[in-house]
């Protein structure tokens, strides 16, 4: 007999695979299509569970029995959904009728519930025929539980060229939503299965139904990995469906929920079921849990679109009823979920609510006192921000008899800092009651115990682009000494399975040009690195300059994306700029040419405060003209299709319209990633690609920030404690403190002394310090500023203590504001006033798919060593503006010149008129203004042939004209003949 390589084959051994793991096989004409149900088998479920309430409905309804109770069943799935039903059971008149009996969550404490969950009939049908109206239409597989359907299933056999595909198509196509087995909640799930892969849907719509992948990965990519021992996909029917594992699927995971559109107020629902990765992280960590019980960390690196808020909402729910390894008792009494955005911390409470099954298991906490409130009324999920999360933990040691889960979403560096210290000192267990005198080395044991990892906490980490400092905080050490997360979902697999775009696909970087001249005739001395730093700002925030960029942007905008209607005709951009100064000018630049070219589309700005530019004080409401608290919701309107940000939005703001972005701002490593990656949001079926214009990061410096984080980030070693001995060695040498004094500060601020006591000490330090020299006085200040911020993050995570480390780094820190300021911007200050921009281009480059490898390890996080200042290095401001443009300036050419004519020939045309000499010199600065600009346009007239592009310009628009000319009086009225003001 020959092997069937049909899809029939395929059939029968998931058929046969499920039977010997306990589902019974039924016949398709056991199915009723029209209440949807098999009948006979759910009668046999409650005849061997709840027989004494089927009699007494049977002898209530009498002849009309079957068809009064299928219907009223039939009925409450349409309205509550499967999920509801199967976990509450519904009422028939006055008799609670179960259907379905849940597993418990610890066999041994509910030898009953776990008896009742073994009578649970799981069941596996073929061939299902589905339709009243179409008899001959059948679905390849049905499985149910106590005769209600759960899970429907399309087959394919890519060995008869057929694939998940043709399954995917059958669906869209030819099984009808109306259907009553296809009706959104009649079921948990819908498969497309072949033997290489496995899609799922959740609400068939027809030809826009969306189906997503339930693989497993491959490679840190798509797809299944090689199977040894069967098919490909045989996880599926092997693992996820077996009883117990879907037992849990239905009780911990699936659910119907209803959404409220923000906007429109309208609810939809939804059917929720987990996706592969997300189902194996939970699974995995509570196993890890249940082993191991409080006291560890776990890092998570899911890519952005992997669901990590459901994947943090079933984790933070399930650790709260799940068992130790006796199956006695909780691991954990509260889990704690920390968020650092604040849309987060409203979608996780909600989603919480959603899943949680006991009403005020939930509570958002601002304080301490809600904390203890809640903890003490039972409440075992907290919701809080990372900002709010010191206040919360402040003055409640007595939690230290409590056990904490603490899940910290998108979890940074920050967390290896003293937010994560309080943490730690608020829900330590350790106690120090002991009634023997207490010593200096006791104090400090204490203090550093504090801030150690207690036995009662346990961290879950989850972040898309986990830093080395995170890595070694959270992450797992392997044999060879790297760091590895324990859980991974890449951005490989996150875009080759399409939950994100690849925001690197279409990349265009551009270079600028640009020459400065030197406006006075002294020709001073400046630092020659602080200042050309400077200069290259100011040109590039200059507003002749962002004019220059902006056109380029809005002509990209609307000739490649908005004219050609890309996300259907909604899409939008986001502008990324280095300063608050810039955004503001930006938008001014955008509203004026977006006014000027007729245009029915706004740009809003973002930034935090307000600054005062030319005597003006700009913020976010007065730009925009509502409150910043709105920009959000605004953006999501039609109008506007720009948003100029300044470090507000690069993180956490999830907007799928969004399409391109314009990038003038250095970013490097992690920003870069996280602020590109706002692109990266699908939006199926329109959003199809994303565009990056990047004036400020070359295509080299974006691969080598992306390429940690595609595949799995991995820390190359742990940081070496000797660096931290080296650095207090180097600074003992220097004889600033001694030994003595470092252990009296330490003494006595743990003791709780008064400055006045703890100053004099200190003081005495700052006098040794000013005896240093120069270049000794450098070196100290930055190897004390390494010490502490190693010493920081090596405390945490080390398995020792070192007392003379803390005594040392706790001297520093208050030490450090003492120590007299060293040279920083005094020697290049007032080199912005003495010069300005002779000429700018800026060119673009080529568009490139930049395709990353993902090979590349982070290093340790840096533990000092570098100096934070450097050494003045003087030169005269003719070498440096020469020096500058050098540098920036090649390839330039008399047609680039920005000042040509419109910077220099106009306006000294002007300047020459005897009449406004005379104004100027006689009148007042107002006179003055008005002669200047009514030449300006009388000159004007002399150059209409031969500049006609700038004269219809600058006669047409009413808003460049007063611009241009009040810049241009500027230039001229602030400078006489001798480089002095002039009298007012």
């Amino acid at each position: 007999m020959q092997t069937d390589m049909s899809e029939q084959g395929i059939e029968e051994i998931i058929e046969n695979s499920l039977i010997d793991s306990g589902y019974v096989r039924r016949m398709n004409a056991n199915f009723d299509e029209h209440y949807c149900i098999d009948k006979e088998l759910l009668l046999q479920f409650l005849t061997l569970t709840q027989n004494d309430k089927l009699e007494l409905l049977k002898n209530r309804h009498g002849v009309y029995f079957e068809q009064r109770f299928f219907k009223r069943i039939s009925d409450q799935i349409r309205k509550k959904g499967i999920v509801k039903i199967l976990r509450d059971g519904f009422r028939d008149g006055d008799v609670k009728i179960r259907l379905y009996y849940k597993k418990p969550s610890s066999d041994t404490l509910n030898a009953q519930s776990a008896q009742n969950f073994q009578k649970n009939i799981f069941s596996v049908m073929r061939q299902v025929h589905y339709s009243e109206s179409t008899p001959n239409k059948s679905l390849d597989m049905v499985l149910f539980i106590n005769g209600l359907p759960i899970i429907t299933m399309e087959l394919k056999n890519t060995l008869t060229r057929q694939s998940f595909i043709d399954a995917i198509r059958q669906y869209r196509t030819d099984r009808s939503p109306k259907e009553e087995l296809f009706r959104l909640g009649r079921c948990l799930v819908h498969f497309a299965v072949d033997d290489q892969e496995v899609y799922m849907s959740t609400e068939l719509k027809g030809e826009d139904t969306t189906f997503l992948p339930f693989n497993k990965g491959h490679n840190y990519g798509k797809g299944n990995p090689p199977n040894h021992n069967g098919l490909k996909t045989d996880y599926l029917w092997k693992n996820i469906f077996e009883s117990n594992s879907l037992a849990n699927i239905l009780e911990r995971f699936a659910q119907l929920v209803e959404e409220e559109d923000e906007d429109t107020k309208k609810v939809t629902k939804k059917q929720i079921f987990p996706r592969y990765h997300q189902l194996q992280v939970v699974r995995m960590l509570l196993e890890k849990v249940r082993q191991e019980g409080p006291g560890y960390r776990y890092l998570i690196q899911h890519s952005a679109g992997s669901g990590k808020s459901n994947s943090i909402t079933w984790l933070a729910h399930q650790l709260t009823e799940h068992k130790d390894s006796t199956g006695e008792k909780n691991v954990f009494d509260s889990v704690i979920v920390v968020t650092d955005r604040k849309i987060l911390d409203k979608q996780i409470r909600d989603n919480i609510k959603q899943f949680a099954q006991v009403e005020g298991v939930m509570a958002p906490a601002t304080k301490s006192s809600e904390l203890k409130t809640y903890l003490e009324a039972g409440k075992k999920i907290i919701v809080t921000t990372l900002q709010k999360f010191p206040y919360v933990v402040e003055d409640i040691g007595e939690l230290n008899n409590f056990n904490f889960a603490i899940i910290i979403d998108e979890a940074h560096s920050s967390q290896g800092g003293n937010t994560a210290g309080k943490m730690n000192a608020a829900l330590s267990k350790e106690e120090n009651d002991a009634v023997e005198e207490v010593t200096l080395e006791d104090k400090i044991n204490s203090y550093v115990e504090s801030r150690r990892m207690p036995s009662n906490v346990s961290y879950f980490a989850f972040t898309a682009t986990p830093k080395n400092k995170t890595l070694e905080i959270f992450g797992e050490e392997q044999l060879d000494g790297t760091y590895l997360p324990f859980h991974n979902y890449s951005m490989k697999q996150a875009i080759e399975e399409e939950f994100i775009l690849d925001v690197l696909e279409n990349y265009t970087t551009y270079e600028s040009f640009y020459k400065l001249y030197k406006k006075i005739e002294d020709d001073p001395k400046f630092d020659s690195s602080r200042a050309k730093g400077k200069l290259r700002s100011f040109v590039e925030t200059h507003e002749l300059t962002i004019a220059k960029k902006a056109n380029i942007m809005i002509d990209h905008f609307l000739d490649q994306v908005f004219r050609p209607r890309k996300i259907n005709g909604k899409a939008k951009a986001m502008i990324v700029t280095r300063s608050v100064v810039s955004a503001i000018r930006y938008k001014l630049a955008f509203d004026r040419i977006l006014k000027e070219r007729g245009l029915d589309i706004q740009a809003l700005v973002a930034f935090e405060g307000s600054r005062t530019i030319d005597g003006k004080t700009y913020d976010e409401s007065s730009m925009n003209g509502f409150p910043g608290d709105n920009i959000r919701k605004e953006f999501k309107k039609d109008k506007f299709r720009f948003l100029i940000v300044a470090e507000k939005f690069q993180t956490g703001f999830d907007q799928p319209l969004l399409h391109s972005m314009y990038v003038d701002k250095i970013l490097n490593n992690v920003r870069a990633v996280q602020t590109l990656s706002r692109l990266n949001r699908s939006y199926k079926p329109y959003k199809k690609e994303t565009f990056v214009l990047d004036f400020a990061n070359t295509a080299q410096e974006i691969k080598e920030a992306f390429d940690p984080f595609y595949r799995q980030t991995i820390l190359s070693e742990g940081t070496d404690p000797n660096r931290l001995n080296d650095l207090y060695d180097d600074l003992g040498e220097m004889q600033v403190y001694t030994e003595e004094e470092i252990n009296q500060v330490i003494d006595k601020y743990l003791d709780g002394a008064s400055r006045e006591v703890i100053d004099p000490i200190l003081e005495a330090m700052v006098e040794r310090f000013k005896q240093l020299p120069y270049d000794d006085q450098i070196k100290f200040k930055t190897k004390a500023r390494s010490f502490h911020r190693a010493y920081s993050f090596l405390s945490q995570i080390l398995p020792y203590n070192q007392q003379d480390w803390t005594a040392l780094a706790t001297t520093i820190k208050y030490l450090l504001p003492k120590l007299p300021k060293l040279n920083d911007d005094d020697l290049s200050e007032g080199i912005l006033e003495a010069i300005d921009i002779d000429s700018y281009r800026v060119d673009q480059k080529e568009m490139q798919n930049i395709t990353l490898e993902g090979n590349t390890e982070v290093e340790p996080a840096s533990t000092g060593g570098e100096s934070f200042i450097k050494d003045p290095q003087l030169e005269y401001l003719s070498d440096i503006v020469q020096s500058f443009n050098e540098k920036f300036g090649k390839d330039l050419t008399e047609n680039d010149s920005i000042r040509n004519f419109m910077m220099e020939e106009l306006p000294q045309k002007v300047v020459e008129k005897e009449e406004y000499q005379n104004t100027k010199q006689h009148s007042d600065r107002q006179n003055a203004k008005i002669a200047f600009k009514r030449i300006m346009q009388e000159v004007f007239q002399d150059y209409m042939f031969d500049q006609f592009d700038m004269y219809q310009k600058f006669t047409e628009n009413e808003e460049f004209r007063e611009w241009y000319t009040d810049k241009m009086f500027e230039l001229d009225y602030r400078f006489d003949d001798n480089g002095q003001r002039p009298e007012q």
